[in-house]
């Protein structure tokens, strides 16, 4: 069976918390302050089976502009969303928001959830119907199902749940990766149990008595327990709203925002090349070096944008770019991330990771951007051949280029071995898997030839060059 998760989004008061309540029986709303104050303030989790049996993972978001960022670390690994709009209220500025974060982070299912019908009548249901038609157009889901509900009357529950069952056997299935990777979104102690943390499962597989790293800390311990849903397992597996009991560990030694793999498989970096968009709802164009928010998988951390190409982006714009953080964040290719600005803070761009353990690169080297720009989409070969040229005489590892192509490992030997036969990588450290271009070998080869030429001609009667 596919392992699909269900978020929600939309603006705050909307109705996401009720909803979900009205699906599965679940009320999200686990603190005493949200219970308190009636808003969602942190990630509250659910589950649903769907009446063709298959099991959803729901991860319900919160609406208030002050916690977008736990709406970001909620949207981790977010296989269909479902976009909650009052129809009381209609598009709100979150609803945009919203939107536009679901749209960068490349969710590609979803439908719209039109909610509190129970409040207006039949001619304004129909005025707010097309008002979000309206504001669909254009996005991932203009073509989507709008469908009324009502969480107090119960009103259109049946129809939603019918829709989200008909979305998820259009949802494709999950890569393979042999590469294991949990975002981290909770921590807390259980008695008995001990340090527990949770989140998305995004790749790869966790079995208990594995040992794993807290990236990017470096903390490492042994797994205890998996549990899926509340139900111990023995395997929990890419897609899965994953709870995980560790051995000896404390909790104040991990936090929301860390990523959970196994030991070494990661490498923690202060930089990342990027594929950026610029949102074109921006009001001015963002200069070099601005100050940002950089948020990928549960992760918050302040940096600097460096722009290699020009001085400043446009409002609707894209071009690669170089992120440059005040902490270091464990990503690989692939992975998707939103900036917001520094201050007044909002979502104003983001894209994917293109290299997640780059050099520093100098701006305008013409190299460099057009580096970037040939391995946006391109096949394993290239990409894998553009990090060994970049990387000199310095090479690149198998353990890099794993990061840097997101391959199963399979797959990556099957590509670097064809690489090898055509001479265009050279294997120069067999036990440590460390790779360089063959222009690199050719060029070293040319240099050394050329220093003993040199050499030679100037001592004609010593035999040799000294070591």
């Amino acid at each position: 069976m596919k392992q699909i998760i269900l978020g929600t989004a939309g603006h705050i008061d909307h109705g996401k918390t009720s909803l979900i309540k009205a699906v599965t029986g679940v009320n999200t709303d686990r603190l005493k302050e949200e219970r308190e104050r009636g808003i969602t303030i942190e990630l509250g989790f659910a589950a649903i089976d769907l009446p063709s049996g298959q099991h959803l993972g729901i991860v319900d978001v919160p609406g208030h502009e002050k916690f977008v960022k736990n709406m970001v670390a909620g949207a981790t690994g977010i296989d269909i969303v479902v976009m909650v709009i009052a129809a009381d209220e209609g598009v709100m500025p979150q609803t945009r928001e919203h939107m536009e974060i679901c749209t960068l982070l490349g969710i590609q299912h979803g439908f719209v959830a039109l909610t509190k019908t129970d409040m207006v009548d039949e001619e304004w249901l129909e005025m707010v119907t097309e008002d979000v038609r309206e504001f669909l157009l254009g996005t991932f889901l203009e073509e989507v199902p709008i469908v009324p509900v009502s969480s107090v009357t119960n009103e259109g529950i049946e129809d939603f749940i019918n829709t989200l069952d008909e979305l998820s056997a259009k949802v494709p299935k999950h890569k393979p990766s042999s590469l294991f990777r949990l975002p981290v979104d909770l921590v807390f102690s259980m008695k008995g149990f001990g340090t527990v943390i949770t989140g998305t499962l995004v790749s790869g597989a966790i079995t208990p008595g594995e040992n794993i790293e807290i990236y990017p800390s470096g903390i490492t311990s042994k797994v205890r327990g998996v549990q899926v849903h509340n139900e111990s397992v023995e395997k929990a597996q890419t897609g899965m709203r994953t709870a995980i009991n560790f051995q000896g560990l404390d909790k104040a030694a991990v936090n929301r925002g860390e990523v959970v793999s196994t030991p070494g498989a990661l490498k923690p970096s202060y930089m990342h090349d990027v594929s950026l968009e610029y949102l074109s709802s921006n009001k001015k164009p963002i200069k070099n070096r601005a100050r940002i928010r950089f948020h990928t998988g549960t992760s918050e951390v302040m940096g600097l944008l460096a722009l290699l190409d020009r001085d400043e982006l446009a409002p609707g714009d894209k071009t690669v770019a170089q992120i440059r953080l005040d902490e270091p964040v464990a990503v690989v290719r692939d992975d998707r991330f939103v900036i917001r600005s520094y201050s007044p803070v909002r979502t104003v761009g983001g894209g994917r990771i293109l290299n997640p353990v780059p050099v520093k690169h100098k701006r305008f080297r013409e190299e460099v951007i057009t580096g970037l720009n040939s391995i946006l989409e391109s096949e394993p070969e290239p990409i894998i051949s553009f990090h060994a040229a970049s990387t000199g005489y310095q090479g690149v590892s198998f353990a890099d280029l794993k990061l840097m192509t997101n391959l199963a490992d399979k797959k990556l030997e099957t590509v670097t071995s064809a690489l090898l036969s055509k001479k265009e990588l050279m294997l120069i450290d067999r036990d440590n898997r460390i790779y360089i271009h063959g222009s690199s070998f050719e060029h070293i080869h040319r240099e050394t030839t050329g220093h003993l030429e040199a050499y030679h001609g100037a001592n004609k009667l010593k035999a040799g060059m000294p070591k």
